[in-house]
């Protein structure tokens, strides 16, 4: 018989978005790891207002499944667009993109990404003000 895992609720404890990943209070919930042969991860991850991550790329893409409230995606050099409850976002490959809160509300989105050789995510500089505002 094959093994399989349960993670249950609340057994693995949030953790505060770093400072150097994100703009704002962020909180990740972790949902699972990579396991084995198996190279996804996902988190849940609650942007409060204004809050946002810093500009990123993922080796192997990215998904996101907005959860609830409103928020905001941009790839670079493309608009800045409104993401609901039940929208689905796709970052291909290496493409630098943010996401995050609109101003006046808070957003969650449950993140799914695949590592490669150990690493998910590459960070890159923050989104500014005025980048946020959509301004520039």
């Amino acid at each position: 018989m094959t093994k399989h895992s349960i993670l249950r609720n609340g057994t693995q404890p949030s953790v505060k978005g770093p400072e150097a990943w994100f703009t704002g209070t962020v909180r990740i919930d972790p949902l699972f790891p990579a396991h084995g042969a198996s190279r996804a991860a996902a988190a849940s991850v609650t942007f409060e207002p204004g809050a946002r991550t810093a500009w990123h790329t993922h080796p192997l893409g990215q998904a996101l499944i907005i959860t609830s409230g409103l928020g905001l995606v941009q790839i670079e050099g493309g608009p800045i667009e409104e993401v609901r409850p039940g929208d689905t976002v796709w970052f291909p490959p290496h493409v630098r993109h943010w996401h995050g809160a609109a101003p006046q509300v808070a957003m969650t989105h449950i993140s799914v990404a695949e590592e490669l050789d150990g690493t998910a995510v590459d960070w890159l500089e923050k989104v500014s003000d005025v980048q946020y505002s959509g301004q520039e």
